[in-house]
């Protein structure tokens, strides 16, 4: 199998590995990329280099084509929807981060915002002005 290293230690493969690895025909491989399911990434003499990303996305293009039966059109739709559903799935993280965060910096003053927001009485005070009879007019 082709490997070339790049200076960050992950491998890239290249198309007639890939092919052999995967027991599916180097044109397929092409025929993937022109329909925009897989973009490996190119040398300057414009060979083809697969990483371990590409090769987890062919995966899972195999697996919904040989699997499933799924065809090319809904391959895309569904690799599609996949990447939205984590581009969503980060941003509610990060909204729940926020949201933690602006809790803990929340209850740090509760008890201060309380004790600004609440006017001090007694319990007789607010009796006294609940149950106090109305003058009687003439």
């Amino acid at each position: 199998m082709s490997i070339k290293r790049s200076g960050t230690g992950r491998g890239y493969y290249m198309i007639s590995a890939v092919a052999a690895k995967y027991n599916i025909h180097p044109q397929t491989l092409r025929l993937y990329e022109r329909e925009g399911l897989l973009k490996p990434s190119r040398t300057e003499g414009n060979t083809r280099l697969y990483s371990e990303d590409d090769l987890k996305e062919l995966e899972t293009i195999l697996a919904l084509t040989r699997d499933l039966g799924v065809n090319l059109a809904g391959v895309e739709i569904i690799l599609n929807m996949r990447r939205k559903m984590e581009s969503m799935q980060r941003e509610v993280n990060e909204f729940m981060q926020y949201v933690k965060r602006e809790l803990a910096r929340g209850l740090g003053d509760w008890e201060q915002r309380l004790n600004t927001a609440l006017v001090p009485t007694t319990t007789g005070e607010l009796v006294g002005a609940v149950h106090e009879p109305e003058p009687a007019s003439s």
